[in-house]
C-alpha cells in the first residue's frame, strides 16, 4: 500500500509519505490517502492522519492473519 499527502486545501499533486519526522509542519495541516502498491485504486478517501492511519493497520493485519 502507498500513503500520500498533500496541504489541506491543495490543489496540487500527492506526494508520497515520507514518514511523520520528515514533514515540514504538522500532520494536522495535511490530508492523506491511501492506495493499493499498483497506485490504481484509492482504498481511502483524503482524511485526516489518524483515520488513514488506523485504516492502513487494519488492511495490514488481516492481510498478515491467514
Amino acid at each position: 500500500m502507498v500513503m500520500q499527502y498533500r496541504l489541506k486545501g491543495s490543489k496540487s499533486g500527492w506526494k508520497k509519505y515520507p514518514g511523520k519526522d520528515k514533514l515540514k509542519e504538522g500532520v494536522s495541516k495535511y490530508e492523506f490517502r491511501l492506495l493499493n502498491e499498483a497506485m490504481t485504486k484509492v482504498l481511502v478517501k483524503p482524511t485526516n492522519y489518524s483515520k488513514c492511519l488506523k485504516r492502513f493497520r487494519q488492511i495490514e493485519f488481516f492481510k498478515r492473519r491467514g
